[in-house]
């Protein structure tokens, strides 16, 4: 498809894809002048560039700031630019940048005007739907509607009235078609004496269709009487046709009248329009279109009782506006909001039902500076609830703008389009009305006074209705106070700030693995660390790289890491201190934008656009690979190289769009690594090389040095030097390889005394040959004296077994001087030597018998 620049009658559009593409005008002046020119330029996926050049293709200097600033929806703003004399060629650049299948919506340029210009080469007719009646014009002027005019016309002609009709410069006219169901609406009217509503049908105007052919449609009656809805939440009917608001300190549930709050109560203001009858007065509706003014006057919406709903428009690329305007928000009496807390929100329940590529676009104003697109939503959508949360107490517009397509046409075929928003909800406006009561706190000084704001980090106590702080490592609920449920207990490894509006990471970690401690410090790395992937590229071949910034624990819970979108060459320095409220500047834990390098396309210097939070908010800390639903699967990162627990820090964001309609998370794993000192290297899994494999949830892997553990005594050993002159040194050296850092200092190395091998040896040896001397004495004796026992004994126990002897007792059986033993004593029982010596040992203990044979070398008849 080629893309170009578009006329589109009194503007000219850019392209709508990612293509670069340039209208160029050049003009030679005889003197100095301007040009100045009025633009469209609502969506940042596109850049716009307007810049001049000599006739020698250099930039001039006067285009120094060429990027032209964002418009409001539906407003023109207007840029002008000094010209030089001599030959100026004039740039107005586009580039798309598209990172998926969503249109941009175009810039549109009209009314370009250059001064300084002596002289016209020619005069040019005036094309066809224009006219000039006045010689020496400088421009032509557009046919009103229902006129037509040809190519050089003085005047315009008038359509028939009665069959044809035409629109504002037009050409020529077009025979009106039978009337449709397309060419009418309905409405409801205020709610009369009686509680009715009548239905009442009008024709879209201008009128175009004819009733009086054949097939054409007639307009259904009108009157039709229907029940009122009741009031909404915090309003009341006094016996009226129309729903008052409730005073000062009453509420009401839109169908009783209004009644006080409860002693120890306070209203809980805001609004509530879930019946729609009339249009709220802090409502308003409109009707816009780039191109023509017909729809100009036009209500955009309808209010259809239990729904607001889109309103015909004049053509199908009409803007249908609808606008909510809240002076401000607050947080209840007894709860003051902390800095960069939630001060409210505003939640709305819609669907779409659209047969065309039409979108639903939410913006919001802030202190009617500029409006920003929130989020949109393109085709059918189902029913469903959005919520944007509030930080900042200011004037804020809420827009809703319906478009049944962005195609430049005037037609209505896509009539049957129509966006139906349900129900709107604010929390905490400051002109709200009451729909229920909540608990707040008293003073103390007397019983049944008024509310008192309770300080920053206190619950209401329920038996006292007292402020109380919250417990240590809590946190304040913004959506309850009233008891102690209200402090929400910190995630794992984290502590709450001094006023209990968030919970942060100070960096240290504490962990117990296998009974050792493991002390974790990250201090050396909470500044914010970058990491930059890609390149990528868009279907037209645009080189884009995603830049991820991260706040690993941030300052006490304030986000540090900022992204911009850099289209004005500002720096991130110079944005923050001219401005606090850049609406191009984002902080959070995390943050992602997009980079266009310069020689992408052809910028001067690199570009960041599309910057999105994807953290705002800390979770915990922990070595476990799950937290709150955000689970980090062991495949996605490589396999750590030791045994030292990786930790893990967890993100989310309070953001929700259409894909992750629990907002964002992100999780970031950091892992000790030795090879990488310093901030290390942050990497993203394989599998999904944007850091993300669903748009909604991030991964990180960050390897450092500093983030491995504190040294303690287990990450070291000693080693013993060898005795020298009596003095062994003791060194103390890292375990290899050494996974810890800082922490505990090696011991200094220990010098002791000792004595030396010879001297111990000399003892050794003299000791075991005295020992050795001392056994061989002991053995010999003892046998010597064992062998006299034995045979004393064996002649004493012949002697008494004996029966042929008679012969008087001996006085002595020992062996006489001089005898020979001529008996031979038979042991049947023969002991060894160790045996005999334990036998002796204990003889005197207790009797011992040992049988024996004895055998004689006499007859046996001795």
């Amino acid at each position: 498809m080629h893309s170009s620049w578009i006329p589109r009658g009194n503007y000219i559009e850019s392209n709508r894809d990612d293509c670069t593409v340039s209208l160029i005008y050049a003009v030679h002046l005889k003197k100095s002048g301007y040009v100045f020119f009025e633009y469209q330029y609502v969506d940042n996926n596109i850049f716009f560039e307007f810049f001049i050049q000599n006739d020698q293709c250099q930039e001039m200097d006067t285009t120094t700031d060429k990027w032209v600033k964002l418009t409001d929806n539906g407003e023109w703003g207007s840029h002008s630019v000094m010209l030089k004399s001599g030959t100026n060629i004039l740039y107005w650049r586009t580039t798309g940048i598209l990172m998926g299948s969503k249109a941009v919506k175009p810039v549109l340029v009209k009314n370009i005007t250059i001064e300084g210009v002596a002289y016209a080469s020619e005069c040019f007719p005036c094309k066809p739907g224009t006219f000039s009646n006045t010689p020496g014009s400088f421009a032509c002027q557009v046919c009103p509607r229902n006129t037509y005019s040809e190519k050089g016309a003085k005047e315009c002609i008038r359509c028939k009235e009665d069959s044809q009709f035409s629109e504002e410069g037009s050409s020529e006219c077009i025979e009106r078609p039978p009337c449709t169901t397309k060419d009418y609406f309905q409405i409801h009217t205020p709610c009369d004496e009686e509680g009715k509503t009548q239905i009442m049908y009008k024709w879209i105007e201008p009128k175009i269709c004819r009733e009086d052919v054949t097939d054409a449609i007639r307009l259904p009656p009108s009157g039709e009487k229907k029940d009122c809805p009741p009031c909404n939440p915090g309003f009341y009917n006094n016996g009226s046709s129309s729903c008052h608001p409730c005073p000062s300190g009453t509420f009401s549930d839109g169908t009783k009248e209004c009644r006080p709050c409860p002693a120890g109560t306070e209203p809980a203001l805001g609004f509530e329009y879930k019946w729609w009858n009339v249009l709220p007065g802090n409502m308003k509706t409109s009707c816009f279109n780039v191109g023509n003014s017909k729809c100009d006057g036009m209500n955009g919406w309808e209010v259809a009782g239990d729904h607001i709903q889109s309103g015909a428009g004049g053509s199908d690329n009409d803007y249908l506006i609808l606008n909510l305007h809240i002076p401000g928000f607050k947080p209840p009496t007894s709860m003051t909001g902390a800095m960069g807390s939630e001060l409210g929100r505003i939640t709305f329940v819609f669907e779409t039902l659209c047969s065309a590529d039409c979108v639903l676009y939410f913006m919001v104003d802030i202190n009617r500076k500029s409006t920003n697109v929130v989020e949109s939503w393109g085709g059918t959508k189902e029913k469903q609830a959005y919520t944007h949360i509030i930080f900042k107490n200011a004037t804020f517009t809420f827009t809703w703008a319906f478009q049944r397509t962005n195609q430049g046409q005037d037609n209505r075929r896509f009539i049957n389009d129509m966006v139906k928003i349900y129900s709107i909800t604010a929390t905490n406006a400051v002109d709200g009305v009451a729909s229920s009561c909540r608990a707040c706190a008293l003073g103390s000084e007397q019983s049944g006074s008024s509310c008192v704001p309770c300080p920053p980090g206190h619950y209401i106590e329920k038996e006292t209705n007292q402020c109380k702080e919250c417990p240590p490592d809590t946190y304040l609920s913004i959506h309850q106070v009233y008891g102690k449920e209200a402090c929400i207990p910190c995630g794992p490894g984290s502590k709450s700030t001094q006023d209990h509006s968030v919970c942060y990471s100070d960096c240290f970690f504490y962990h117990e693995k296998e009974n050792q401690s493991l002390h974790y410090d990250f201090s050396n790395l909470s500044s914010v660390g970058s990491f930059m992937n890609g390149p990528s590229f868009t279907s037209k071949g645009t080189k884009y790289f995603h830049f991820f910034n991260i706040s690993l624990c941030g300052h006490e819970g304030k986000k540090m890491a900022l992204c911009t979108n850099n289209i004005t060459d500002f720096t991130v320095k110079e944005i923050v201190a001219g401005s606090d409220d850049y609406t191009n500047l984002v902080g959070a834990f995390v943050c992602q934008s997009t980079i266009i390098p310069s020689e992408s396309k052809g910028f001067r210097a690199a570009l960041s656009s599309q910057s999105i939070i994807l953290a705002d908010t800390f979770l915990g800390v922990t070595v476990e690979s799950t937290l709150q639903n955000i689970n980090i699967k062991e495949d996605m990162f490589p396999v750590p190289p030791s045994q030292i627990p990786d930790v893990h820090f967890f993100y989310k964001s309070s953001t929700t769009t259409t894909s992750c309609i629990n907002g964002r998370s992100t999780a970031v794993k950091m892992r000790c690594n030795p090879a990488k000192p310093g901030a290390g290297v942050i990497s993203v899994p394989s599998k999904c090389p944007a850091g993300t494999c669903d748009g909604c949830a991030f991964y990180f892997l960050w390897e450092s040095a500093e983030a491995c553990p504190l040294c303690t005594e287990h990450d070291f050993h000693e080693i013993e030097g060898a005795c020298k002159r009596g003095f062994q040194e003791t060194l103390y050296v890292w375990n290899e390889p050494k996974w810890c850092i800082k922490g505990i200092s090696l011991p200094e190395k220990k010098l002791s005394t000792c004595e030396t091998v010879d001297f111990w040896l000399k003892v050794g040896a003299g000791v075991g040959a005295f020992t050795a001397v001392l056994l061989v004495a002991l053995t010999c004796y003892f046998w010597k004296k064992n062998q006299k026992l034995e045979y004393k004994y064996s002649k004493l126990v012949m002697t008494t077994n004996s029966k042929e002897c008679e012969l008087p007792a001996a006085d002595s059986c020992a062996i006489m001087e001089g005898e020979d033993n001529e008996e031979e004593v038979v042991y049947s029982n023969k002991q060894s030597l160790l045996g005999k010596l334990k036998s002796l040992a204990t003889k005197e203990k207790e009797d011992h018998f040992e049988s024996v044979q004895l055998k004689s070398s006499r007859s046996p008849n001795i």
